[in-house]
């Protein structure tokens, strides 16, 4: 067995940005609770941003009421504003910011055909079922994130070349993911419409940032910018922050994904999201009495959790491709 180093202690999270005021878009437009649809009256495609998928990231939640109270519309097609856990966001405490993730279970790990057509319920399961209907007519998708442990920004396309061409386009964040998900559970872009590679329609998964930031906010504002410029569905003057430098895109592949298997799972430092491990075969955590080492060289670590719960995923290793 490795060495085995003492972490360090854990960080303690600031919750710096105020829950936000989404009484006026609750009702929303469209018959579904919380989903707001701009139309052009153009042909065009229908995009739509989504925020509170958890609860507790508020960023998102900021961003599109910013948008929507500054009358973002498109110039063709339909842009749709979505607040998905309104139950969990309703019990937000800035005192107990991570107890509002979600109520019964992750709303982000239910997007599987078989547990929507299923005879289980629950909150977040009903939710989804619920917005279903709308996610079934939607072209292009952006579902905005945020990170509870320190992490470089990042872009997550899932496994389709077309993912992955949506996320490079986007631009902000320049770092992007191609991953295949949880082993417990599929996720929005992992949902069959976005996800075959016989359909047209795409999503991404941006992670902006930590979650109670302001820079989490900003980065999310400017990830919406790029997506709507690349598909050129808003006029020149449109409320947006202005376009960034490009940045060529880094784009990673991810190897493995690691599943906390027991509740002693521990890493052996306090990882940031984003670190690259030089060498292949090192030590980063010990699952009980199993090592967790690096399987290639220049190993990307992704969003490690570093208190992850029993079954959850730790981490995810990436390998960058060639540009």
């Amino acid at each position: 067995m490795g060495s085995f180093t003492v972490p360090s202690p854990l960080p303690e999270f600031k919750v710096r940005l105020c829950r936000p005021d989404i009484s006026s878009w609750v009702a929303g437009n469209t018959g579904i609770a919380g989903v707001t649809t701009r139309n052009s009256g153009r042909p065009g495609p229908h995009v739509a941003l989504l925020s509170l998928m958890h609860g507790n990231e508020l960023a998102g939640a900021i961003a599109l009421d910013r948008l929507l109270r500054e009358g973002l519309t498109p110039t063709r097609g339909k842009l749709s504003f979505g607040f998905a856990n309104l139950a969990a966001f309703e019990r937000f405490d800035p005192q107990r910011p991570t107890a509002s993730r979600f109520i019964d279970e992750d709303m982000n790990r239910v997007w599987d055909a078989a547990i929507l057509d299923g005879p289980r319920h629950s909150i977040e399961l009903d939710r989804a079922r619920e917005l279903r209907p709308f996610i079934d007519t939607v072209d292009v998708l952006l579902d905005l994130h945020s990170m509870l442990w320190p992490s470089e920004a990042l872009i997550l396309s899932g496994v389709p070349a077309k993912g992955k061409a949506l996320a490079k386009a986007i631009g902000t964040p320049s770092l992007v993911v191609a991953d295949h998900g949880h082993a417990n559970g599929r996720r929005l872009i992992d949902y069959a419409r976005f996800s075959d590679t016989d359909t047209p329609y795409a999503a991404c998964l941006v992670e902006a940032g930590q979650h109670w930031e302001q820079m989490t906010v900003d980065t999310m504002l400017a990830s919406i910018a790029g997506l709507l410029r690349h598909l050129a569905i808003v006029a020149d003057g449109a409320p947006l922050p202005p376009a960034l430098p490009a940045v060529a895109p880094r784009v990673a592949t991810v190897t493995t994904a690691v599943t906390a298997m027991t509740s002693g799972f521990t890493f052996v430092q306090a990882y940031h999201g984003g670190d690259i491990i030089p060498r292949r075969d090192t030590l980063i955590a010990m699952d009980g009495e199993t090592e967790i080492r690096t399987p290639h060289d220049n190993c990307l670590l992704v969003m490690p959790s570093l208190r992850p719960s029993r079954g959850h995923t730790a981490v995810r290793l990436g390998r960058f491709e060639a540009v």
